[in-house]
């Protein structure tokens, strides 16, 4: 760290100590003039360091009532570590604050670092690339982050209003069992008191939360994260797929992870037995390579979706045995995906 650097911390240290110190006074402990030690004031202020400057004869400098920030003292590979955190949570929706505090966060930072590590930092930035578009997600506010955030730590109801994806705003009163960062987005989950159904909030659509008095209990069970997602796998959608597919859930969440399908095991272990949930109301798979069919026991996998046509590529790749039980668009698709890769095994 340079000296003048670690001058200006110093006379942070002394003004954080409190009361008001004289130039003088300021100049002698830093060993420099007073000249200087208004130029390091200067400094301070650019950082959006609140110092005041007192007239009189005993006047000087001070920091403003209630202002207290330690220096923050990084070494070389902590300042980039914060930096890549800023620039990726900005990159990728994840910021949780507006994109001037984030913007102004970094600025700070840059404008101290030493100069050869501010080369490094930009040598790695034009390498980084990212898969989400920068700005592509509204970030919560930060407020409403934090207030949520300590209603969830001490069990607390918050009162909220919200947006719902089809523009209604309402005003309600949610016992939040946790935060969850999900897909470039920041989500609360928990129990909207006035349905008293477990439900998931995105925090860009919640503004003015307010901390409610009373206590709830938080519930067993599945966490924060397993509620979101499932709350993924069940949400509305214009098609409710019922699959069953034989393998292990370590085969089918490959490729139908928890955020997509929900699993669940079948009374019924043998497709080719009919019934309720045999052929005869579904269509029905064999694996192509001779495997074993009973390797793994065969499992409920139920999914929503707006579109079917990416479905039979996908269930292709699991190669498993699998039934498609509903709806019935789905069957038609697999088995014209059948017909178009037997063709060109054909034409081979």
């Amino acid at each position: 760290m340079s000296r003048p650097t670690g001058r200006v911390l110093t006379l942070l240290e002394l003004l954080q100590s409190g009361g008001t110190r004289t130039t003088a006074e300021l100049a002698e402990r830093l060993g420099v003039e007073g000249r200087t030690v208004r130029r390091y004031v200067d400094q301070l202020i650019d950082l959006d360091v609140p110092v005041e400057s007192v007239r009189g004869r005993y006047g000087g400098y001070r920091l403003a009532p209630g202002y207290r920030l330690p220096p923050l003292m990084l070494g070389d590979d902590e300042a980039l570590a914060v930096l890549l955190g800023l620039v990726a949570g900005r990159r990728t929706g994840l910021a949780t604050t507006e994109l001037a505090a984030n913007e102004t966060a970094s600025a700070k930072i840059m404008r101290v670092l030493p100069r050869h590590l501010a080369r490094r930092l930009d040598t790695l930035l034009e390498a980084l690339a990212f898969t989400d578009r920068p700005g592509g997600f509204d970030a919560p506010d930060a407020q409403v982050l934090l207030t949520v955030a300590d209603a969830v730590r001490h069990r607390r109801p918050v009162s909220v209003r919200y947006t719902d994806r089809g523009g209604r705003r309402g005003e309600r009163t949610l016992h939040p069992y946790g935060i969850v960062a999900h897909s470039g987005r920041w989500y609360v989950t928990g129990k909207d008191a006035g349905t008293g159904e477990d439900r998931t909030f995105r925090l860009d659509r919640i503004t003015d939360p307010r901390a409610l008095p009373g206590s709830f209990e938080a519930p067993t069970g599945p966490g924060p994260a397993e509620r979101v997602l499932a709350g993924f796998a069940t949400a509305g959608y214009r098609y409710e797929v019922s699959l069953r597919i034989h393998g292990t859930v370590e085969q089918i969440r490959a490729r139908l992870p928890a955020g997509v399908a929900t699993l669940e095991e079948t009374e019924q272990d043998d497709p080719e037995e009919g019934g309720p949930t045999g052929p005869a109301d579904g269509l029905a798979t064999e694996p192509a390579d001779g495997r074993d069919p009973a390797a793994g026991r065969w499992l409920r996998v139920g999914l929503r979706a707006e579109r079917l046509d990416w479905l039979p590529p996908l269930l292709a790749a699991l190669d498993r045995p699998f039934v498609v039980e509903r709806p019935a668009e789905l069957r038609a698709l697999v088995t014209a995906f059948a017909d178009r890769l037997a063709a060109r095994a054909r034409e081979a």
